[in-house]
């Protein structure tokens, strides 16, 4: 399909790259030729619906003026791309053909078409329920058009520019200016040629003094219905004033005062010829007024917009001139500001609720596309907040949260209401997937289009610092995960140097591109490649850094794909991407660098999941100052293993940092994240049923082995990451429909349903004793030093379903808790433990605050799915510890 810039907001990207169409398929039209106020039959062939389970098929159909140019129209004959007009419906015919009767100039109500895009979709159209696109050329005969080559065309003063035709049969030529005045006229002929002049020209020609639209009528003589409009626009070069600011400017808005009526915008434009700005303050006009200047020393373009109105709401878009763009790349592209704080979107917001973000402001009718909102009036947020401790590296426990799919309103006010809860949970740490602008709203926003712009649907810029100041006041650090390594069509940095020769926001980034790659450099590309070892993308990258930490206060980012920030390998070759890249390590750094120089604590995470090679020069990267590079630790297999109660592939001593070439702690071990399917999920429809007194398929046993898993995963010593509700045993499949229902890969970005605050979830009492057992645990983590010292994690060769730890910390003095064992059993039978503590004496459950009294004979009968977690009393005060870290004398004392 050739998706419209309005179309790929209606997609998931992920669906796009899945989806399996139906290609063996053929289309027809009768009559053919046809012109645009004929009514003609279109119809498909070959087609299945039974393949999108349905019987219903729609087409969906838009169209190009004569000139081959698509037009944006707002007549809305298709419907919604994921609800299309009954009226679209397609006829089925007796031999299996489906077919659609219409007369293209009054479906569309426009005049002039000169091509037909078709095709066929399901109502709904998700997925790959659609074939791919189809074209019918409208009117008789055949028109070529050889000057000029693109349109507009931008004309130098000193030059001339032919409109030129070639018809297939002798036609009458009228030329107008302007749609009025008639410049030239000819008859019964094939060929037409017009000569047009800048006002420095000394050729002989018609001259024009500014930028003109023409018109050209061809009619077919002996058939005044059979003819073709082709439009021509002439956009005369401009002089741009070469000079520089009266101050230092950033790239995109700079407010001079908190009220102010001036405004400077900087455009970083390499490789093109001149800008306007057009927006509500100048009607969306061009005009010499709103030309931006261009700063000789820098080459960016800037200007300063005046005499605006005190608290008023202004939108602005850049229209940017090439006058010689690469091969198949237009001249003129209209976008947002790349660096904008606030996005207003002709497809997004009118589905956003007005309780979320009230009062967006609308787009003048005729308007197109993505606009950067302003008011001048700059109200900064008044922090209470202003010098907040971030908890320990070693420490975190960090919560990961899809905003969407989290509460039912899917905002940061939910965010805020819930604060009880997550200080109930006793986590230090929230991590928001994305909540830059994304395409759409529904998604889990890893298709970001502007990285500086908080996207609407979850609310307002200040709403967000709110929730961070309110999350700050109650010791819990924000973390934000950032998508930087690609982007899509929206995006004004891909759009501004793109391969699209129809203007519609579809193609790849050109040669041109100083931030893009046109073909990705590795292999788990989505979307557009950045190119990191290009300076303008690394100075883009910084300002995003310091925009989210200094505007926003945010304590760390974590870094999504960060294979992708290679240039050295290809988008097929696996070995290559997964292996040690050193652009990609000095890259990385670098950002890390700049992250710590901007808040020396800042938490830097990156999601690599690669050879320890590579991620040990990041996570070992300036420890000695207390820093080092925080990665992302995937353990959800072995994890899942154990929860299912299956011995294979189920040991997780990569759990420990050590066993990575990590100096220290900078693991975040999960078991569940975003991206990977629920272990109760799994457990439920797959786990070990060979017991029937303890069958992890049924509900309330897994459940009930959360609590081990709770004990091992989260006591290990290093920062933790849990996926949101892991914490009540959430089930849901990941890949589970909008509707509840299970459908595989297409529903795997659905937004999900949200048992989790209904009072009849299944095993409600169960999941708060989960709950209430983790809060405990991440209680003990966050709060108990011991859990800063040293660990041995014991993952036994003849039984790997029972993981043990040894925690300790040689530093702590006097009666305070210094050593901890922890052991789950993961069999689906009881099992007879004989735990290796340091010493004899009294040792504290801290689970249940029972006591026990341990010698070199004691035993522990641990029932399957169960854990204990033992900690040293006051009678081992005196613990000493040699020099492999153990205990070796404790005091007879009594008391407890």
């Amino acid at each position: 399909m050739k998706f419209t810039f309005s179309n790929i907001i209606l997609i998931f990207f992920s669906n796009i790259l899945c989806a399996q169409i139906q290609s063996n398929v053929s289309w027809s039209v009768v009559p053919n030729p046809f012109n645009e106020n004929e009514e003609i039959s279109v119809k498909i062939k070959g087609l299945d619906p039974s393949k999108w389970s349905t019987n219903d098929i729609y087409l969906w159909t838009w169209f190009f003026d004569s000139s081959d140019n698509e037009v944006n129209s707002n007549v809305n004959w298709n419907g919604q791309w994921n609800n299309s007009k009954e009226s679209m419906k397609m006829t089925k015919n007796n031999d299996g053909s489906f077919s659609y009767e219409f007369i293209p100039n009054e479906l569309f109500q426009y005049n002039g078409i000169g091509k037909i895009g078709v095709l066929a979709k399901a109502r709904d159209g998700t997925g790959d329920k659609k074939t791919p696109d189809h074209f019918f050329e409208v009117g008789k005969f055949d028109i070529t058009i050889n000057s000029p080559i693109t349109n507009p065309f931008i004309l130098s003063k000193d030059k001339t520019v032919n409109i030129s035709v070639t018809s297939s049969i002798e036609l009458n030529y009228t030329l107008k200016k302007n749609e009025n005045d008639i410049l030239s006229e000819l008859t019964n002929t094939k060929n037409f040629i017009f000569k047009i002049k800048g006002s420095k020209s000394n050729e002989t020609a018609y001259e024009i003094n500014e930028s003109t639209s023409f018109n050209l009528l061809c009619e077919d003589p002996n058939d005044k219905s059979n003819f073709k409009l082709l439009k021509f626009e002439i956009i005369l070069e401009p002089e741009i004033s070469s000079k520089s600011p009266p101050l230092d400017l950033n790239d995109g808005l700079n407010y001079i005062d908190d009220d102010s009526s001036i405004i400077y915008l900087q455009l970083n434009a390499p490789q093109k010829d001149f800008v306007y700005v057009l927006g509500n303050f100048n009607d969306f006009s061009r005009s010499k007024t709103f030309l931006m200047h261009k700063n000789p020393e820098t080459g960016k373009f800037w200007i300063m917009l005046e005499n605006l109105v005190p608290k008023e709401d202004y939108i602005y878009q850049y229209e940017v001139f090439s006058k010689n763009p690469v091969e198949n790349s237009p001249n003129i592209v209209r976008v947002a500001d790349p660096f904008s704080k606030t996005i207003v979107s002709e497809f997004d917001d009118s589905q956003i609720p007005q309780k979320t973000y009230p009062d967006i402001i609308n787009i003048p009718t005729g308007q197109r596309g993505e606009y950067t909102y302003f008011n001048t009036t700059n109200n900064p947020y008044q922090w209470k907040v202003k010098n907040f401790k971030k908890p320990k590296k070693d420490d975190l426990i960090i919560y990961e949260i899809l905003i969407r799919d989290f509460d039912k309103d899917r905002n940061f006010q939910d965010l805020i209401d819930r604060i009880e809860y997550f200080k109930d949970l006793n986590i230090n740490a929230i991590q928001l997937m994305p909540v830059m602008e994304f395409e759409g709203n529904e998604s889990w926003g890893y298709n970001t289009s502007y990285h500086m712009s908080l996207d609407k649907f979850y609310g307002t810029k200040n709403k967000l610092k709110e929730f961070i100041d309110l999350c700050h006041d109650n010791g819990i650090a924000i973390i934000l995960d950032l998508a930087i390594n690609h982007s899509f069509g929206r995006n004004p940095l891909v759009r501004m140097w793109m391969n699209d020769p129809d203007n519609n926001g579809w193609g790849e980034p050109s040669s041109e591109n100083p931030y893009f790659n046109s073909f990705p450099m590795h292999t788990y590309s989505v979307g557009y490649d950045f190119n990191h070892q290009s300076s303008f993308t690394q100075d883009y990258t910084k300002d995003v850094l310091k925009y989210w930490i200094k505007e926003f206060n945010i304590d760390g980012i974590r870094w999504d794909l960060t294979k992708g920030f290679t240039q050295n390998c290809s988008q097929n070759d696996y070995k290559c991407t997964d292996s040690y890249q050193q652009d990609r390590v000095d890259v990385l750094k670098m950002y890390a660098d700049y992250s710590w120089f901007l808040d020396p604590n800042h938490y830097v995470i990156f999601e690599h999941l690669g050879s320890d090679e590579e991620e040990k020069e990041w996570a070992n990267y300036r420890i000695d100052e207390g820093k080092g590079v925080m990665l992302w630790g995937k353990m959800t297999s072995q994890f899942n293993q154990l929860t299912m109660g299956f011995k294979e592939n189920s040991s997780i001593s990569r759990l420990d940092h050590k066993s990575r070439g990590f100096l220290n702690k900078r693991l975040i071990a999960y078991a569940e994240s975003h991206d990977e399917e629920r272990l109760m999920f799994k457990n439920i429809n797959y786990g070990n049923s060979s017991n029937s007194n303890h069958d992890v398929k049924n509900l309330k046993t897994s459940l009930l082995r959360m609590k081990a898993l709770g004990s091992i995963f989260l006591l290990t010593p290093g920062p933790k990451m849990i996926w949101h509700f892991s914490e009540m045993g959430f089930e849901n499949s990941i890949y589970t429909c909008e509707n509840g229902n299970f459908g595989g890969e297409d529903c795997k970005l659905d937004t999900k349903p949200q048992p989790q605050w209904d009072s009849n979830w299944p095993e409600l009492n169960i999941r708060k004793e989960v709950f209430d057992n983790w809060k405990k645990i991440i209680d003990l983590k966050i709060n108990e030093p011991v859990f800063e010292g040293d660990f041995n994690l014991t993952v036994h060769s003849n039984d790997l379903l029972i993981p043990e730890i040894q925690i300790w910390n040689k530093e702590i003095k006097n009666d305070s808790l210094k050593y901890v064992y922890v052991v789950s059993n993961f069999n689906v039978i009881s099992k007879t433990i004989k735990p290796n503590l340091p010493i004899d004496g009294k040792w504290k459950n801290l689970l249940t605050d029972q006591f026990i009294d341990y010698n070199s004979n004691y035993e522990i009968n641990l029932d399957a799915g169960s854990s204990i977690i033992l900690g040293n009393y006051k009678n081992c005060g005196l613990l000493d510890f040699d020099s492999d870290g153990i205990g070796d004398v404790c005091d007879d004392d009594d008391d407890n």
